[in-house]
């Protein structure tokens, strides 16, 4: 595991100043364009689903999709996209939080889960968990149960894993990477 996060770790950029003055941006798209390391965190990812047992994969936009639908396809899963607020057709479940920089709402389609889903969260990063703690709300909401979230990397030191711990009653958070 250690050759996999040191290549992961080498394929991740820091942009400084980014999207604000004072934030280091982490920019995977190095790591997407590269077929091992994306091969290796779509691996990684999926075991981590498979252990838990989902049933189906959520992805937060925009990252997490595209994260998160490699990984539903390789742990044989439906994918979910949680999206922001407007973007989905239809019936949706809307549900706002707080971000580093602002607040914003996220929505998924009402059908799309159900009371005997087990749902994974998938997302490249983890920050101070406002966006993976409202899409857990929303699984909840739909009646499904949250088998956990997983994360190419968490930045420990926003604080996200602690404002989880109770949303997540019990499934575990998984990181493939902590800076």
């Amino acid at each position: 595991m250690t050759d996999i996060k040191e290549l992961l770790l080498s394929r991740i950029r820091d942009v400084e100043d980014y999207p604000e003055q004072g934030v280091m941006f982490k920019d995977i798209t190095p790591l997407l364009a590269d077929p091992a390391a994306f091969t290796a965190v779509t691996d990684a990812l999926a075991g981590i689903a498979a252990e838990t047992g989902a049933t189906k994969v959520v992805g937060l936009e925009a990252r997490g999709f595209i994260l998160g639908a490699p990984v539903a396809v390789r742990a044989g899963l439906g994918f979910i996209p949680v999206r922001k607020a407007g973007k989905l057709p239809g019936a949706t479940l809307r549900q706002a939080y707080e971000l580093e920089y602002g607040s914003a709402e996220i929505e998924v389609h009402a059908e799309d889960l159900s009371a005997g889903d087990r749902v994974m969260v998938v997302d490249d990063v983890l920050a101070t968990g406002g966006t993976a703690e409202a899409s857990i709300r929303l699984i909840h909401r739909a009646g499904a149960e949250v088998a956990g979230v997983a994360v190419l990397m968490e930045l420990g030191f926003l604080g996200g894993r602690a404002r989880l711990e109770s949303a997540l009653k019990g499934a575990p958070l998984e990181a493939v990477l902590t800076i």
